[in-house]
């Protein structure tokens, strides 16, 4: 297959493929079941096929043209084919982890649907090379979001359902008013046309005001700790897989691979990425509901990504694109042990649990294997990934920058290492088993390549290096 026909599969295999779940769920529920898995096995493997490609720093542009230079046009480089494989991965374990975990419940139709369609959206977006289909797919993702976080139709959950909706939805049209003016000075939409153009101070804030609604950057990430309503799986999507990845992969996207931005930008939105690194990691370090301390923990990381690409030094660059494979792997980990704990306690708060390690041993060593990888121990994954993300602040000048970023490491280890403690050691205050087969695979699994991720990161870094050297060729 050429690698445009991969691509179009790859995008069009879930995105369509998801509309055929409820016919399969009306044969029977082994039917939906099955075909969901394929359809996600398809769109992760898929993309893998192109590793060869991306490794060669090939660059293909497929394009055709409609009305009004909207083009229909997908951009696939190292730096798109890195996003698809994390992301359709970590989105295809999910999907595996759900057999189990959802096997008793109500709208598996639309669940199933919505969750292949959110993974296809996300393929759509990372190889789109037009602004306008990036914002399309961007709101299907946002749609999807809405219908699988108030999942449980009762009426509080579905009302953080709805604020996410708006938060993010708010944050996509600002976005969309920054694309408008960019088509105003440039006449396109096509971010090949656009390379190297010096884009207004106007046009980033209102871009980057939706990508940090997307991403829940403080102060627009009230929405994702609420979010924690929603089945373990779809916040494990959410946090790990596609949702929050949005807006990091459209910053370098956009802003490294494409614009030039202002100086005075560039000096503050390492600031901006450190400092809600910082408030939610000191959030996190107080909060006692399992699956809010994961989402502030989300939001601290997600910081690591938009500072190592905004100081927009190799180092940097490299460290960020490692650090969304390493924090994909790792927090879907988390959330998917958090899921087979609260599955069984039916409790949320980590006060109310204890001794859990000697009933479910298995959960108990793969939580604390990613929680490992999360805060950057060594040799686990996010070490390498951390650690490049704050070499390259220091190599960018922003001495002051790192030492915060290294503080809120600090606070990292402090809070996951209190939820390990509170939630698995000491006496037992509620009884507990193991998942089922496939949620006890998937998490162990998880675990298994974070640990792995770490010891052979010198496999995904070429990767990440060929990426980087592609999106920041005219920045040397």
């Amino acid at each position: 297959m050429s690698t445009e026909l991969i691509v179009l599969l790859t995008i069009f295999i879930p995105v369509i493929g998801s509309f055929t779940i409820p016919i399969a769920g009306r044969i029977s529920k082994s039917a939906r079941s099955v075909w969901s898995l394929l359809l996600g096995g398809a769109t992760a493997a898929l993309p893998l096929f192109l590793i060869p490609f991306a490794l060669t720093g090939g660059q293909v542009i497929f394009r055709r043209p409609l009305a009004l230079g909207l083009d229909f046009a997908l951009i696939i480089d190292p730096l798109s084919i890195f996003m698809s494989i994390v992301s359709s991965f970590v989105g295809f374990l999910i999907i595996l982890y759900s057999l189990g975990y959802i096997a008793h419940e109500d709208n598996q139709n639309e669940y199933y649907l919505m969750v292949v369609l959110f993974i296809g959206s996300m393929m759509g977006l990372v190889y789109s090379s037009n602004l306008i289909f990036m914002y399309l797919f961007w709101e299907i993702i946002a749609i999807s979001c809405w219908r699988l976080i108030g999942f449980y139709r009762v009426k509080e959950y579905v009302l953080k359902a709805d604020k996410a909706f708006l938060v993010t939805f708010f944050g996509a049209v600002v976005m969309l008013l920054g694309f408008v003016q960019i088509y105003g000075n440039t006449q396109s939409f096509d971010l090949m046309d656009m390379r190297g153009t010096l884009i207004p101070g106007s046009a980033v804030l209102l871009i980057l005001f939706g990508m940090f609604s997307k991403s829940a950057t403080v102060p627009l990430h009230t929405w994702l700790p609420d979010a924690g309503v929603a089945p373990t799986t779809v916040t494990a999507l959410l946090h790990a897989a596609v949702l929050v990845k949005i807006g990091v992969y459209a910053y370098a996207r956009i802003f490294l691979f494409t614009f030039d931005i202002p100086p005075g930008w560039k000096e503050a939105i390492p600031w901006i990425a450190v400092a809600s690194s910082l408030v939610a990691a000191a959030a996190a370090t107080v909060e006692t509901d399992f699956k809010r301390i994961l989402a502030y923990s989300t939001v601290s990381q997600i910081g690591y990504i938009f500072l190592g690409f905004s100081v927009a030094t190799p180092d940097g660059i490299s460290g960020s694109l490692l650090f969304i494979l390493m924090h994909g792997l790792a927090k879907a980990g988390l959330f998917l042990c958090a899921g087979v704990v609260i599955h069984a306690t039916h409790k949320r708060d980590i006060r109310e649990m204890g001794g859990l390690i000697k009933t479910m041993p298995l959960t108990a060593v793969s939580f604390l294997v990613c929680a490992f990888s999360v805060i950057g121990i060594p040799p686990f994954g996010g070490f390498f990934s951390k650690f490049l993300v704050i070499v390259g602040t220091v190599k960018a000048g922003a001495i002051w920058v790192a030492a915060v970023a290294l503080f809120t490491a600090v606070l990292t280890m402090f809070y996951l290492l209190k939820v390990f403690s509170q939630v698995f050691l000491g006496e037992a205050k509620a009884a507990a088993h193991e998942g089922t087969r496939s949620m006890v695979f998937v998490v162990t699994l998880l675990a298994v390549l974070s640990l792995a991720a770490g010891i052979l990161v010198a496999y995904p870094m070429k990767l990440a290096e060929v990426a980087t050297a592609g999106i920041s060729w005219w920045l040397k």
